[in-house]
């Protein structure tokens, strides 16, 4: 049984998969007193192909660190899917993987998409942040180094949780809601950046915002025009050859980053089609899981705790 901290709610924990390395994975609720703005009559959540859509009730899933490697920090995935589904499989359970053999406790977020629309997809990211800080001690982290990864459309939202962590819409009046969702690093897989101009994805902008949009809502979702000093250092990774989101959101948001003085790092790769994931043979985009390893390292983030 797992408890939030700051709330007494109880949350039950439920196996993910029995098979699953290195240890069967447990899934929680996000929202254990009632998911915000919950709604009757839609259709039953579906998983076809190592994809999930229509979300209703959001939840992490949790892969603890490899035996004998647990370094304290954590990175919550925000898998990709234009906001329609999500690619749980290869961005989310392959990466969670990955990073438990760095000694990361890594937590996929299962969370609302094209039938809640925005800002329910921001309430759950920051509510994951929220959630994991919370309770950092039972999960033995360090509450400080506690980041965002996420790909596409979940690259948005990751690139969302570090620039909207105090914006009044990600808050549901919940007691979590005084826990800081400042993510403290982000890590951004060929990433939705733009909702409007010749690099916007406008699948994502319409799943998230609808067909005609309030130009606020588009304003404040492109998401490198919210950048600021307080964004958390960010490790941003795209390829040339995305011809589903132009390699153009990574630099909008690199730019962004460095006139904001934020620490940044960008590798852009020649080859590599959109949702390339940990896919082998992409020639040099193949080794980005070793760049993103010598990022985290250097940055202590791989460093063990004691």
């Amino acid at each position: 049984m797992l408890a939030a901290s700051t709330s007494g709610a109880a949350l039950s924990a439920t196996p993910a998969s029995a098979a699953s390395w290195p240890s069967a994975p447990t899934t929680i609720p996000l929202w254990p007193e009632g998911v915000p703005g919950a709604r009757a009559g839609l259709e039953p959540e579906r998983y076809v192909d190592g994809r999930i859509s229509r979300v209703a009730d959001p939840t992490l899933t949790i892969y603890p660190p490899a035996v004998d490697r647990a370094n304290g920090s954590a990175v919550i995935i925000c898998p990709g899917g234009g906001y329609e589904r999500l690619a749980i499989e290869r961005e989310g359970e392959q990466y969670a993987r990955w990073l438990s053999s760095l000694g990361v406790t890594a937590f996929v977020l299962k969370y609302r998409m094209r039938e809640f629309g925005h800002p329910a997809p921001l309430q759950d990211v920051l509510r994951a942040v929220r959630l994991v800080r919370s309770q950092a001690v039972q999960y033995k982290l360090q509450p400080e180094r506690i980041g965002v990864m996420g790909s596409s459309a979940g690259g948005h939202l990751a690139a969302s949780a570090g620039t909207l962590f105090d914006h009044p819409l990600g808050r549901t009046g919940a007691q979590l809601d005084a826990v800081s969702a400042r993510p403290d690093f982000l890590v951004l897989m060929y990433p939705v950046i733009a909702l409007d101009g010749p690099a916007a994805h406008m699948g994502s902008r319409n799943a998230l915002l609808g067909a005609s949009p309030s130009a606020a809502d588009v304003e404040l979702m492109s998401v490198a025009r919210q950048v600021t000093a307080r964004t958390p250092p960010t490790l941003l990774i795209h390829t040339q050859a995305d011809a589903a989101v132009p390699v153009e959101n990574s630099i909008l948001f690199y730019q962004a980053l460095t006139r904001a003085k934020v620490p940044a790092e960008m590798y852009l790769f020649e080859h590599g089609e959109h949702g390339m994931g940990m896919r082998p043979n992409l020639g040099t985009a193949s080794a980005w899981p070793r760049r993103a390893e010598e990022w985290l390292q250097a940055r202590g983030l791989l460093d063990r705790t004691k």
